[in-house]
C-alpha cells in the first residue's frame, strides 16, 4: 500500500521560512519523480516543483523558483520542500506527489499518480 504523509506545515509571518516533509512507503524512492503542488481555497492544485527519482534533477515553476528548494533522502524515503522567504501568497494546502520515473520530469496534476493528504501552510502577519 503507497502511502505520502506530508508534515511540517504552519502558520508563519510573512519572510519566514519552512520546511515541509514528505514521508513515502509502499514504493521505491529510487524509481519515482516526486511533486510538490499547492492549492488555494477554491482553486485546482499549482506545480511549484519537482525532483526525479535519481535526485540529480529538480525543476521548479519561474515564480517560486528563488525561493523553493526540493531535496530528498533515500534512506529516509522522504522528500523535502524548503520555502524561505514565506509572502501570503504562498498559502495553501501543500500536496506532496509520484509518478514512476520515465524520463521527463512532470508538471502537470494529472500526470501524478500517487498523492498525500497534504499540509496547511499559512503565512499571515
Amino acid at each position: 500500500q503507497v502511502q505520502l504523509v506530508e508534515s511540517g506545515g504552519g502558520l508563519v509571518r510573512p519572510g519566514e521560512s519552512l520546511r515541509l516533509s514528505c514521508a513515502v512507503s509502499g514504493l521505491t524512492l529510487s524509481h519515482y519523480d516526486m511533486g510538490w503542488f499547492r492549492q488555494a481555497p477554491g482553486e485546482q492544485p499549482v506545480f511549484v516543483g519537482a525532483i526525479s527519482s535519481t535526485g540529480s534533477t529538480t525543476y521548479y515553476d519561474a515564480s517560486v523558483r528563488d525561493r523553493f528548494t526540493i531535496s530528498r533522502d533515500g534512506a529516509m524515503n522522504t522528500v523535502y520542500l524548503q520555502i524561505y522567504n514565506l509572502q501570503p501568497g504562498d498559502t495553501g494546502v501543500y500536496y506532496c506527489a509520484a509518478v514512476e520515473h520515465t524520463g521527463t520530469i512532470r508538471s502537470r496534476a494529472i500526470q501524478y499518480t500517487y498523492w498525500g493528504q497534504g499540509t496547511q501552510v499559512t503565512v499571515s502577519s
